[in-house]
């Protein structure tokens, strides 16, 4: 196992400070170890980092960390070399690529940036409210990263507003007592216009509509909008109660930065000190294999778990955004479909697994 950064769970432990799980523990542990029993029903940001490195531990998965992968190619044998940026190549029959959906951000080309006086950031290095204590900040995107960092801030009486652009769609984390994910893994079971019909109707019913707080409603149903377009809904923990008290604003798209603020495409202006670009990420998966194609949907995410053609024996971890149930869920059962497929691809062959082979060029 290659490993960029210097321990396990990096990424978890480099996100911001309120993050907590949006999917139910017993529904988010990775295959053959369950969270703990003390661990909260949703588990915040520091306890799945440290449930990373005790998995770790348990099953001796052993990284070698600070190996960036830059390449994975065909060698003559039909194997694979897979070649870091150190220099290290490691030849093996085969490869699983588990990069992340997430992996590098997604920083728009705002109008004006060069212009504005203020700090523009990107939601991957936020990490808490307290350094923009006393500032004004936009937050641009109304997907559930840009949700919880504008609750975050609100909750720490700096003054926030959110940049919505396009029709959104939010659901409550939890309905009577009930959380949503474990309703969405339900209604995908039914014929999907059925699902999609209850699924309308339950957001409807509890959530209602957002014209009157500055944004438009999603005509489609959470569960069609994540299956047909890879969008997560809005899973709420606070944010709209902090819109509807007034406590986070609601702005439409940006026309264009300013020295000292933000123009929108309603033609009305505010002075702004700092803009966090909550635009989402996309996957460098693609780019690992030059000259090959690698099949990708609409969001530029490997297409299927198991490679085909001339990505025999490659698989694709953790790149399914789609399923219901959250992509922790997705990841585990992922793991087992391709520990099997590898598991009998090894008896077919008769050649036992090694560690693959490791050399410095």
């Amino acid at each position: 196992m290659l490993e960029k950064a210097s321990c396990v769970g990096a990424a978890w432990r480099a996100h911001y400070e309120r993050l907590h799980l949006h999917t139910v523990k017993q529904h988010s542990a990775l295959p053959l170890l369950p969270f703990p029993r003390n661990y909260p029903k949703y588990v915040p940001r520091a306890k799945v980092a440290e449930y990373l490195t005790d998995y770790a531990a348990r099953f001796g998965i052993t990284p070698r960390f600070g190996e960036e992968v830059i390449e994975v190619r065909k060698a003559a044998d039909g194997e694979w070399i897979t070649i870091c940026a150190s220099g290290l190549e490691c030849k093996s029959p085969r490869v699983v690529v588990a990069t992340g959906a997430n992996q590098v951000p997604s920083m728009p080309a705002l109008p004006g940036i060069t212009n504005f006086n203020g700090r523009v950031t990107h939601s991957a290095a936020y990490r808490s409210a307290h350094e923009f204590v006393g500032q004004r900040v936009l937050v641009v995107g109304m997907g559930n990263t840009g949700a919880e960092i504008a609750l975050d801030l609100a909750e720490h009486d700096v003054a926030v507003a959110i940049s919505v652009r396009s029709p959104v769609n939010i659901v409550y984390r939890d309905v009577a007592g009930r959380p949503t994910q474990v309703t969405s893994m339900a209604l995908a079971r039914l014929p999907r216009k059925v699902g999609d019909a209850i699924a309308l109707a339950l957001r409807n019913l509890t959530v209602g509509k957002l014209e009157r707080y500055g944004m438009r409603t999603s005509s489609v149903s959470p569960l069609k909008q994540l299956r047909e377009e890879g969008r997560t809904p809005v899973i709420d923990v606070g944010t709209l109660a902090m819109i509807r008290k007034g406590r986070i604003g609601v702005r439409p798209g940006i026309q264009t930065l300013t020295a000292d603020g933000v123009r929108f495409l309603d033609g009305s202006a505010e002075p702004y000190e700092a803009v966090i670009l909550a635009t989402g990420f996309h996957s460098h998966a693609a780019h690992l294999f030059p000259g090959i194609e690698v099949p990708v949907d609409d969001k530029g995410l490997p297409a299927a778990t198991t490679g085909t053609g001339a990505l025999q024996e490659v698989f694709f971890v953790g790149f399914d955004v789609r399923q219901p149930g959250g992509l922790l869920r997705t990841i585990g059962l992922q793991a087992q479909e391709v520990a099997r497929a590898v598991q009998s691809r090894v008896r077919l062959s008769g050649v036992p697994m090694s560690d693959g082979g490791l050399a410095n060029s």
